[in-house]
């Protein structure tokens, strides 16, 4: 009996110990890559609140480094003795128009879309969902001269806020596809029998997808509007490109700008440029990472 009892301890805890190794082997896995990362953000966090150049994730003389790195916004963006940009909340008030304006023409865009597509049986409805996705596919940068072309014929090219206003509705245009695809899946988990209970009580169809299917589909309008959002925000080809007034230019140019010539970086005001660029997005992105969940389980179910 004696015996017996030994040896199932000695399974217990031959069990026991397999399952502290598998951990420790799993999370080492999981972690070790994930240091470099920490580091870099936390180095840039430091860098940010620091007056000196830091090799560890000790800042400097802080309230030199809150002085100097911060005194972008509170007067022009300078390099090397050279001025790049007079105002940078200009800058901010631009990164905002585009990310908001692209916000808002994807969800108006695919939220009709993909309700016509989800609701209605028409010729070629199957090609034409499975041509978005190829078409998605394809760089946005091919379609540059294009739309160089495109807009020196309508006369809008370097034309200030007018041209901002069209990289935005480029910007739109260009994500809606793919996420006319995605809120289609979210239509079609919404039961037909919801919306018809809605058309035989009085309501039309337009009254029906607006008070009946749209808050359904809530979460999946919330998902769309953080990924273009966040698309919007971190665009800088087409600012680049077709915008030739600094004025209008967004924060991506400008960060680009200010690692042009590494002779004459400031890689205090660099971080923290780039920590004040990277907060409206990380907050964005937290206060709606519950939906993105919600995505992904009505992905996985569908």
């Amino acid at each position: 009996m004696r015996r017996q009892n030994t040896s199932i301890r000695g399974l217990v805890l031959r069990a026991r110990i397999r399952k502290i190794i598998g951990t420790i082997i799993v999370y080492s896995i999981v972690c070790i890559p994930l240091i470099p990362i920490v580091m870099m953000y936390g180095w840039l966090v430091v860098q940010a609140f620091s007056a000196k150049p830091v090799t560890w994730l000790i800042p400097k003389d802080v309230v030199g480094g809150l002085k100097n790195n911060w005194r972008f916004l509170f007067g022009p963006i300078m390099k090397g003795g050279t001025v790049l940009y007079e105002d940078f909340w200009k800058l901010f008030y631009n990164t905002l128009l585009l990310s908001l304006g692209t916000t808002g023409l994807v969800v108006s865009i695919t939220s009709f879309a993909g309700y016509a597509i989800s609701r209605f049986e028409f010729r070629g409805r199957d090609p034409l969902l499975k041509t978005v996705v190829i078409l998605h596919s394809i760089p946005g940068v091919l379609f540059l001269i294009a739309l160089m072309y495109l807009l020196n014929a309508l006369g809008l090219y370097g034309k200030g806020l007018w041209t901002l206003l069209t990289v935005t509705l480029i910007k739109g245009c260009l994500e809606s596809p793919m996420y006319t695809w995605m809120l289609k899946g979210f239509f079609d988990a919404v039961p037909w029998e919801l919306e018809w209970a809605a058309l035989v009580d009085g309501c039309g169809r337009f009254k029906a997808w607006r008070k009946v299917v749209l808050p359904l589909i809530f979460p999946g309008i919330a998902a769309v509007s953080i990924f273009a959002f966040l698309s919007g925000w971190g665009e800088y080809l087409l600012v680049y490109t077709y915008i030739t007034r600094a004025e209008y230019y967004t924060l991506s140019v400008a960060l680009s700008d200010l690692t042009f010539e590494f002779l004459y970086i400031d890689y205090g005001m660099l971080a923290a440029f780039s920590l004040f660029y990277m907060l409206p997005a990380v907050v964005f992105f937290i206060a709606t990472q519950k939906y993105l969940m919600r995505l992904r389980v009505i992905a996985y179910k569908g």
